[in-house]
């Protein structure tokens, strides 16, 4: 399951679509509104992307992953448009046999995701807004 989407995440799906009978681990990775940036209070955040462009580099990343680490199941959904406080914004869950390989994976998937996914954030502050980096 890879997806970009409007709606709410539904972790638990995703979590369950990471899960197998082969896999003794499933790490899960969500990212979510924090309230702070720096020493500004955010108030939203809104995200942007292209979306078919998106969901490829998604796969690509989740195939890498399985070429890396004997990866069983990768589940990923990242959300755009209006977001408020606390609300998610990146789900990733990968399962594997055993916890260390899960947690690279994990790690993997959502450092590079958040390097090559032509997807955009815009921090929106009591005193303004601006576009986020993915690593400021």
């Amino acid at each position: 399951m890879i997806n970009i989407t409007y709606q709410k995440i539904d972790t638990p799906q995703m979590i369950q679509h990471a899960a197998t009978l082969e896999g003794g681990a499933i790490c899960v990775f969500v990212g979510t509104v924090r309230n702070k940036t720096a020493d500004k209070q955010v108030v939203r955040l809104e995200y942007e992307g292209y979306e078919p462009m998106a969901v490829k580099e998604m796969e690509r990343i989740a195939m890498e992953a399985k070429r890396r680490w004997p990866v069983i199941q990768v589940a990923i959904s990242h959300r755009l448009g209006v977001l408020h406080l606390g609300e998610e914004a990146v789900v990733v869950a990968v399962s594997t046999p055993h916890r260390k390989e899960s947690f690279e994976a994990c790690q993997f998937v959502i450092d590079t995701l958040k390097q090559t996914v032509p997807i955009w954030k815009k921090e929106v502050f009591e005193g303004g807004e601006e576009w986020a980096s993915a690593h400021p």
